[in-house]
């Protein structure tokens, strides 16, 4: 998983089903455990949640998520065979929480197209105030 010491990459090909949401959320936080990320690994655990639901919900085929990082910053990627961007809806119970959540929790957010789909990806970072040392 790990590519060195305090920084990283994981990718996981999930399958096409909801379980796969668990299966992303334990990768990321082996990964962040893995890293020492000193930011809010909750709002990183969310934030995959979020995606990979969206890419289920909304998107084709088998998700693949994909994570870099180490104690300071965290991109995460997920990607699907959908060539459908994502879209914001009214927040709530019906439509969920979805990109108001992405756009709440992250540094920055986009969505990268390609021939065989599309990858969503959001990058957070640990504040100032958790990374200096103690």
């Amino acid at each position: 998983m790990a590519t060195g010491v305090g920084s990283g990459t994981v990718e996981r090909h999930l399958a096409e089903e909801m379980g796969s949401i668990s299966v992303a959320r334990e990768a990321a936080r082996d990964a962040l455990v893995a890293w020492g990320y000193r930011g809010r690994a909750e709002d990183v655990l969310l934030v995959v949640s979020e995606l990979v639901t969206n890419a289920l919900v909304h998107g084709a085929g088998g998700p693949t998520l994909r994570m870099t990082g180490g104690p300071r910053h965290v991109r995460i990627e997920v990607g699907d065979r959908s060539e459908q961007a994502p879209e914001p809806r009214d927040p709530g119970p019906a439509d969920g929480w979805g990109l108001h959540v992405i756009e709440a929790l992250c540094a920055s957010w986009g969505i990268d197209r390609h021939e065989d789909g599309k990858v969503v990806w959001c990058e957070l970072g640990a504040p100032l105030s958790l990374v200096a040392a103690p």
